[in-house]
């Protein structure tokens, strides 16, 4: 993926989910909150470097060229992944502190999220879209 591409192929992005749905799980089945360090430490690097280490090593595996694949928005997926990256630093933060309500919350959220964008429907999405028809109406009443 280069810096000027404004998609990213759907795979990518759908290894991406999996891991952080898969991160959560693990972490609620085993106790060890560490596990989401993982997404949340991929998630931060992509935010802020442009390079997400899990959707780097996936492309590896990816059989056709990437452009071949249905693309999905890079800015909307950076929109995503800004949430994922709050949601499992507040949950990640709930652990450590003993808030396990707190934690338990944040991770369902963003297991959620995911576990809903892989069956086709992008929270993530809706939220952006409202909150831009908000910003509009709100731009044209002034």
């Amino acid at each position: 993926m280069s810096a000027v591409s404004t998609s990213i192929p759907r795979p990518l992005v759908r290894t991406n989910q999996w891991v952080i749905v898969l991160s959560v799980l693990l972490t609620w089945v085993s106790g060890a909150y560490w596990i989401l360090a993982v997404p949340l430490a991929s998630g931060l690097l992509g935010v802020f470097f442009n390079f997400n280490p899990v959707m780097r090593i996936a492309k590896l595996f990816l059989r056709k060229s990437p452009a071949s694949y249905v693309q999905e928005d890079r800015g909307q997926q950076r929109f995503n992944q800004l949430l994922a990256v709050l949601f499992l630093l507040v949950a990640l933060i709930g652990y450590t502190f003993g808030l396990t309500v707190l934690a338990y919350v944040f991770s369902a959220m963003v297991f959620l999220a995911a576990f809903i964008a892989i069956l086709g429907f992008c929270v993530g999405c809706f939220i952006l879209y409202q909150w831009s028809q908000y910003k509009y109406r709100r731009r044209s009443r002034a």
